[in-house]
């Protein structure tokens, strides 16, 4: 007999359930009686993760890990922050000095062999990815007490969605720039047949460069998916099986479709009019119920929240957030492409602030 349970709030439900009505987090499933399975065939170019078959005590660390030395390698300094699938650390390579971000998955994941087989995933789809607006993976890891974590570079930042709630709406030409820096890291990913499926301001960061622009990085490939994917993959991420942030899913997300490049440009553009109205475009008293509004509905008009954006900006937001995939764009450079004559005088005022 198997049971789901919330990651966030620790809630438990029946094997039918799928989120958790009362935060829209992702149910993860777990065996009332777990049977010992055996360690996954190393593949592809990943590091290689031996399974944990049964609680290991170092897995108790893993929330705690500030001031200690993680596998003799990383001299973990302070905790950056945490979520229902992991911790997120701020440590110095012993060997370099380097500063680097580890994410050490959560003990009550770690023997999960979904949970493990997804961050394999993630780190051998991201160790592909070189791109500026993209976060890359250094190495991925497992201590011999049984943590499992990801290595990739520190970045200093703040996120997307920090910035919001700090300033409110964002100004125009800013917003620009940033939602065309994103649509390159993502057609990066795109070319290479990987698709995020959780784009969303928790997962920008907005590095500060010389001249006070900001670098937008897209970051956490965690479910991210390739188009075309294994039959393993497949397994994990199966019809009806729904990955993603409720708030963010495209429609085909919602129902358990295959996904392309079109999902993660209609989040992006989710993404965008939250960033320029502070609100989201589509309204519900609970994460299903906006989940309905994207089935059977239509997107709020950015000029009715936003009255200084320019009609071609709320135009191109419309169409990427159009219902069909087929009537978005193709490409997030076409989307990128599409905000080029709606930010011109915007980008030329970025241009003077730069000077």
């Amino acid at each position: 007999m198997s049971e789901r349970r919330c990651p966030k709030c620790g809630t438990v439900y029946a094997d039918t359930a799928r989120f958790c009505p009362r935060d829209g987090t992702m149910l993860v499933e777990e065996q009332t009686k777990p049977a010992p399975a055996p360690a996954p065939t190393p593949s592809g170019g990943a590091t290689a993760v031996r399974t944990p078959q049964t609680h290991k005590p170092g897995l108790d660390r893993a929330s705690s890990l500030s001031g200690h030395v993680l596998d003799s390698r990383y001299h973990v300094e302070r905790k950056l922050g945490e979520g229902g699938m992991s911790y997120v650390y701020l440590a110095r390579e012993v060997a370099t000095g380097h500063d680097v971000a580890i994410k050490v998955l959560s003990p009550r994941l770690a023997t999960d062999r979904s949970s493990v087989e997804r961050l394999r995933r993630e780190a051998g789809l991201a160790m592909r990815l070189d791109h500026a607006n993209v976060c890359r993976i250094l190495r991925l890891g497992e201590s011999e007490d049984g943590l499992i974590y990801l290595v990739m570079p520190f970045l200093k930042g703040e996120l997307l969605s920090d910035r919001e709630v700090r300033d409110g709406p964002m100004d125009l030409a800013v917003g620009v720039d940033i939602l065309r820096q994103v649509c390159a890291g993502l057609h990066h990913a795109h070319e290479l047949q990987i698709v995020h499926r959780d784009l969303k301001p928790e997962n920008i960061m907005l590095v500060p460069e010389d001249g006070g622009r900001d670098r937008a990085v897209v970051m956490d490939f965690g479910l991210a998916k390739e188009r075309r994917a294994d039959p393993q993959i497949a397994k994990l991420t199966a019809t009806g099986i729904i990955l993603g942030t409720p708030e963010f899913m495209s429609p085909e997300q919602i129902r358990g479709k295959q996904l392309d490049a079109r999902s993660d440009i209609y989040a992006l553009g989710i993404v965008a009019f939250e960033m320029f109205t502070g609100k989201l475009p589509f309204q519900g008293r609970n994460a299903q119920e906006m989940m309905i509004a994207r089935l059977r509905g239509h997107p709020s008009k950015l000029r009715m929240l936003r009255p200084d954006a320019p009609e071609g900006l709320e135009k191109v937001l419309a169409r990427a957030m159009e219902s069909s995939p087929d009537t978005r764009y193709d490409t997030a450079l076409e989307f990128a492409d599409a905000l080029s004559p709606s930010g011109r005088g915007f980008l030329s005022k970025i241009k003077e602030k730069l000077k």
